[in-house]
């Protein structure tokens, strides 16, 4: 599960890159942008969260 947060956050960071060698046009980068803000902010606050949460050291 942590790996499949890790990637997310890194496909959501590879997005806006890719972006910039895509398209000239600044709405279709800055609905890429939000796009990988969106993928990235999923894989940090739920995926990656929820994973931290099932191993937590108060649980233990």
């Amino acid at each position: 599960m942590k790996i499949v947060g890790i990637l997310l956050v890194l496909i959501g960071w590879l997005v806006p890159v890719a972006a910039l060698t895509v398209t000239q046009s600044m709405t279709a980068r800055l609905i890429l942008v939000l796009l990988g803000i969106s993928i990235s902010l999923f894989g940090v606050l739920w995926v990656l969260n929820k994973a931290h949460l099932k191993h937590a050291i108060w649980k233990s």
